[in-house]
């Protein structure tokens, strides 16, 4: 049961990084076209986040009503939705639809992003990490796919007599869709089942903790720690990462070599995550998040240093580097 639910996980974020990645690699350029202005380039992104940050919970407290092959499942319907009403947006021109498209699907990802934690609970201690690590791998597919998309949807969506803008959306909306059936027909028997059996063997080994309130949990140093890692983290990346593929069209940057770029920083993001979850368990949480800062520190410093796309590459798989070394230590301490 393990195995099976550990491959739908990785299967269906594969497919939700895929889509995610590939919607992101135009967005900054169309926001800017659609806002009449660059400095409304970010504000998808944010609005992405802050829906992301905002649907983490009540998903989160829906997982605990309904299980969790019907959370992650809402988490992909919501994503849909974002994608579609996207392609809506571009093709009137509407700023306002193409924002609350991207608050959608970041409400989806809110929900799929726990997605590691539904695997962690169906596994023992000592193998946390290196499951952690395997869902988050998962992206890999996503940081080479996604951005390969970019050029083929384009054009298919002109052959299929829309804007070629709409081709990642609509790219993103059928990965969804199959991501979504993927959930819902092969994450069984739920996990929350497994994760409540495991506490009734640990329970007849070891006696019973009181229950605690969120406010005692988040007065623990090792919980702040842990989302205080991941939370900057992803402020720093998404500091570097949103602005730019409109940093590079304004250097005369094609979208071959944004493509090329984002490909190389989601590949950072991800591509080690095996090799990641393995040094968590060797090194420890700690030392990793401490890793990981410092990587983020030596990107922020490289990527103003030049507009050339080899440059552009090294500093933002290095930006995915760090963050993913801060992500699932964060992870997995928060976890413990």
């Amino acid at each position: 049961a393990r195995q099976r639910l550990t491959g739908a996980l990785f299967i269906s974020q594969s497919l939700f990084s895929a889509a995610m990645i590939a919607a992101f690699t135009l967005t900054p350029i169309l926001a800017a076209e659609l806002g009449g202005s660059d400095t409304m380039a970010g504000v998808p992104n944010t609005l992405t986040l802050l829906g992301r940050a905002a649907a983490a919970y009540p998903i989160g407290w829906l997982f605990d009503k309904i299980g969790r092959r019907l959370g992650l499942s809402l988490g992909f319907a919501l994503a849909l939705a974002g994608a579609m009403l996207t392609v809506w947006s571009v093709l009137n021109a509407s700023f306002i639809g193409f924002c609350a498209g991207a608050a959608l699907m970041g409400m989806g990802r809110g929900g799929s992003d726990q997605a590691r934690y539904v695997a962690a609970e169906v596994h023992s201690a000592d193998r946390r990490a290196k499951v952690l690590g395997l869902i988050v791998f998962a992206g890999t597919i996503g940081a080479v796919g996604g951005p390969a998309l970019v050029g083929p949807s384009t054009g298919r969506a002109e052959a299929w007599g829309y804007l070629g803008d709409t081709g990642p959306y609509l790219a993103a909306a059928g990965l969804y869709i199959v991501g979504l059936l993927t959930i819902f027909i092969f994450l069984r028997p739920d996990p929350r089942q497994i994760s409540r059996e495991l506490e009734v063997e640990n329970l007849s080994e070891l006696p019973a903790a009181p229950v605690r309130p969120l406010s005692q949990i988040f007065r623990q140093p090792t919980v702040l720690l842990a989302v205080a890692a991941m939370a900057i983290g992803q402020l720093v990346m998404a500091l570097i990462m949103v602005i730019t593929p409109l940093h590079m069209d304004h250097n005369n940057h094609g979208t071959a070599a944004v493509s090329f770029v984002i490909m190389a920083h989601t590949l950072g993001m991800f591509g080690l995550s095996g090799v990641t979850g393995w040094l968590i368990d060797r090194y420890g949480r700690i030392p990793l998040i401490v890793a990981g800062a410092a990587i983020l520190v030596v990107s922020a410093i490289l990527a103003p240093l030049s507009v050339a796309m080899v440059n552009l590459a090294v500093a933002l798989f290095l930006l995915g580097l760090g963050w993913n070394f801060c992500f699932i230590a964060g992870s997995s301490l928060l976890a413990d």
